[in-house]
This record gives C-alpha cells, sequence and structure tokens, in this order.
C-alpha cells in the first residue's frame, strides 16, 4: 500500500508500532498521572509535551543521531543518567505526596505533576537518548533501503507512530479523569495511586542507571 513510498510491510509495522505503546512506560505513566491529577486540559499539555519530545526524537533518528551517540558512548551515558535522575527526582515527589497529609485530590495524588506539565513531559520524552537508538532499529526494518528518497518513508513511519499515541494518550487522559472522581471521593484511594506511580518511575530509573 505504501510500497511506493518507500515503505515495506506496513501492517507488521502497525501491529508493533500498537504493542510497543501499549507497553507502559514513564511517558504514558505521567500523562496518566495528569490526567487523573489536574484534568483533561492539563493531559493534554502532556501529551502534547510527549508528541514534540517524540517528534524531535524520531527527527534526529532519520538525521543520524543515533550514529554520533553509538561514536560517542560518554554523551550516551550522560544523557542516559540525567534521564535516570529526573525519573528518580519525579518518583520520589509522588512517594511524598502519597506520604504527606491530604489537602485536596489533585493535589495528594499526583504531586509530581505540579508546575507546568507541558515542559515536564517534554523533558522527561527528551531525557530517554535510548529512544532513538530504538526507534532507528525499529523503523529501518521497514524502510525500503533502495528508495531514493529515505527521508520520506521515515516520516510516514512517524505520523503512523504519533497516530496511534494520541489515540492511546487521549484514552488515559480521559480514563484519568474519571479517576479523579473516584481519588476525590477516596483520599487512602489517592495515596495508594500516588505511592505506586512513584515506585514505577523509580523502577524506571533504576533500571535506566543499571543499564548506564
Amino acid at each position: 500500500m505504501l510500497a511506493h513510498y518507500g515503505v515495506v510491510d506496513i501492517w507488521t509495522y502497525l501491529a508493533g508500532t500498537i504493542f510497543i505503546i501499549l507497553l507502559p512506560g514513564p511517558n504514558s505513566l505521567f500523562v496518566l498521572a495528569t490526567g487523573a491529577g489536574r484534568g483533561v486540559r492539563a493531559g493534554y499539555q502532556a501529551a502534547c509535551g510527549v508528541f514534540l519530545g517524540d517528534s524531535i526524537l524520531m527527527t534526529l533518528t532519520a538525521a543520524g543521531a543515533a550514529s554520533v551517540l553509538r561514536l560517542l558512548p560518554v554523551l550516551f551515558f550522560v544523557l542516559k543518567a540525567a534521564g535516570a535522575v529526573y525519573l528518580g527526582y519525579l518518583g520520589i515527589r509522588l512517594l511524598l505526596s502519597a506520604w504527606r497529609p491530604a489537602h485536596g485530590a489533585a493535589r495528594t495524588v499526583h504531586g509530581a505533576a505540579a508546575g507546568n506539565p507541558f515542559h515536564k513531559a517534554l523533558l522527561l520524552s527528551l531525557l530517554n537518548p535510548k529512544a532513538i537508538l530504538f526507534l532507528l532499529s525499529f523503523f529501518v526494518q521497514f524502510v525500503d533501503p533502495a528508495y531514493s528518497h529515505p527521508a520520506i518513508p521515515f516520516l510516514i513511519l512517524a505520523a503512523i507512530l504519533q497516530a496511534c499515541s494520541v489515540l492511546y494518550l487521549s484514552v488515559l487522559i480521559f480514563g484519568g479523569a474519571r479517576l479523579a472522581a473516584a481519588f476525590r471521593r477516596r483520599q487512602g484511594l489517592a495515596r495508594v495511586g500516588s505511592g505506586l506511580v512513584g515506585i514505577l518511575f523509580l523502577w524506571f530509573a533504576g533500571r535506566m542507571a543499571v543499564e548506564a
């Protein structure tokens, strides 16, 4: 269907993309936390930060940034360490918010979502250099090496990934808004949710640090 534009085996790519997006990660958890703690509007602000960050990473991937990171392992290590520290910071804030006395559900559930959700989500997305290497290894399997303009199939694949991401994050945002109503009625549930997300963020940070 898209073979004329340098894209091969599009249905396999679509299935793989959906599976990858559905895997839980810090970006989707942060969007869910923001939607639950601050509502739909803030949730979409966080989602836009993720979209922009992912778009930048995919553009860098198409431009060959992954090769630069392979040639400069120190740079890759520094970026990964910075990402682990930032995830750890968010996780600690979430855990602290779970232990503090509640003064309203939104404040108690997701303390890490305070501030500008767009900027936080953008930084969270960009401080994941492994995504560049992953995108390169994933995208390249579906790009025809004989196609004369490789940027075109990369853009098509990126657009499909972003469209799937928009749908998935929208589900998380509206699901988070529904959770917020439950959190307002049950402060204990709010604390548990905050603590669980904080633990997950610390787990992501620890995994990144160990693999550095």
